[in-house]
């Protein structure tokens, strides 16, 4: 049930930080400590990318897991298996809104937005309103959120509320001030002046406090954080996810935010902000060098049982698609049919796949790659 407005509590309600963006009273002797341990662990990470055979593939899960994590911190809750099965039924465009929960449409869309930025970014555009607003498109492109005006900034003022929906938390910028702090942000994230893990923590805080969107923008806000540091090299490839810190640490995350505001305390926010940057690398190379160790042993396993020159792409096929059907392995792998039919007899006799549903007249069985599954499950 809607409410209405008068029935808003504003009692404890931050406002929004106006003429306070970008801020000018950072502490650096309380940043620097924090600042350099979030470098060196990114760092760490970066190298295990470099070094990975394929990373876009083999992370893509990751996406996936970030895509749960992220969704389940605004209320909407799935899971990695049900986002991995989605996909191996559907492509995009080929979505069947009536089949699955709602909550999993919520997810998908949040990779598929990712996915289309990093491409955009890959063809040499810039993180600007018109990505941000194309982001948004996709990310409520259908499902509930296609009610919210997809790619369109508020026209009526938002509130950020608690979860009884009845008490404000925040009252974000209002719409007739948005364009101006949203080109003010653009320009900041733009700006090289200033380091580029600081610029992220106060862009992210940033748009975050200008909440430009009817609904989305945590999610949103938390894909600009990958975005920015890939677009300027802290990261080669766009697999930095953050989300999960953020969740175990929610609470603070919030608090922190609304310092920003109610405070002017952009310091805290910025030291809290480095902490799980580095936290969160470590995690991050944990998973990679687990991913990356699966698949180097899985590479001699897949060559001494498949014994065919086309183990690699078989490999390859499956930790790109831990869950799939045969017509999908044979379409997408370039493997001959009745060898990719062989694949998946040797591969289940040797418990590397699990069969999820059998064969149903023309339907082909569902596979299930559960060494990777193990790992990226939250």
């Amino acid at each position: 049930m809607a409410i209405s407005l008068h029935e808003l509590n504003f009692d404890k309600a931050v406002d929004y930080h106006y003429d306070k963006f970008p801020p000018n009273n950072l502490d650096y002797s309380l940043i620097i400590g924090p600042l350099a341990k979030a470098v060196d662990a990114i760092a760490r990470f970066d190298q295990m990318l470099k070094t990975m055979h394929n990373s876009e593939f083999l992370l893509a899960p990751l996406r996936n897991q970030e895509a749960v994590i992220s969704s389940r911190m605004e209320g909407t809750v799935s899971t990695v298996d049900e986002i991995l099965l989605y996909e191996a039924e559907y492509a995009e465009g080929e979505e069947n809104e009536a089949l699955v929960r709602s909550e999993v449409i919520e997810t998908i869309l949040y990779q598929r937005a990712l996915v289309t930025a990093q491409k955009e970014l890959e063809s040499g555009k810039t993180i600007s309103e018109w990505l941000i607003r194309s982001m948004h498109a996709k990310l409520l492109s259908f499902g509930r959120g296609a009610e919210k005006s997809p790619g369109q900034y508020k026209g009526e003022q938002n509130y950020v509320v608690d979860r009884s929906k009845r008490n404000v938390l925040f009252v974000p910028v209002s719409p007739e001030k948005l364009n101006d702090g949203m080109q003010n942000l653009i320009g900041y994230i733009n700006d090289d002046r200033m380091q580029i893990l600081l610029r992220t923590a106060i862009a992210h805080v940033e748009f975050e406090a200008l909440h430009p969107f009817k609904d989305g923008n945590g999610r949103l806000g938390r894909m600009l954080i990958t975005l920015m540091l890939w677009q300027y090299g802290v990261i080669s490839a766009p697999h930095f996810y953050v989300s999960g810190y953020l969740e175990e640490e929610k609470d603070q995350y919030i608090d922190s935010m609304k310092a920003v505001s109610q405070k002017d305390d952009w310091t805290s926010w910025c030291v809290f902000f480095l902490g799980a940057m580095e936290n969160q690398a470590i995690r991050n190379l944990k998973i990679v060098e687990d991913i990356s160790g699966l698949y180097e042993t899985m590479k001699h396993v897949f060559e001494d049982k498949l014994g065919t020159r086309w183990h690699l792409r078989a490999l390859d096929f499956i930790f790109g698609n831990p869950y799939f059907r045969n017509n999908k392995f044979t379409k997408l792998s370039g493997i001959p049919e009745s060898t990719a039919a062989r694949f998946t007899r040797i591969l289940i006799d040797e418990k590397l796949l699990i069969t999820l549903q059998e064969a149903s007249g023309r339907r082909p069985a569902m596979y299930a790659f559960e060494p990777l599954l193990r790992l990226v499950r939250v």
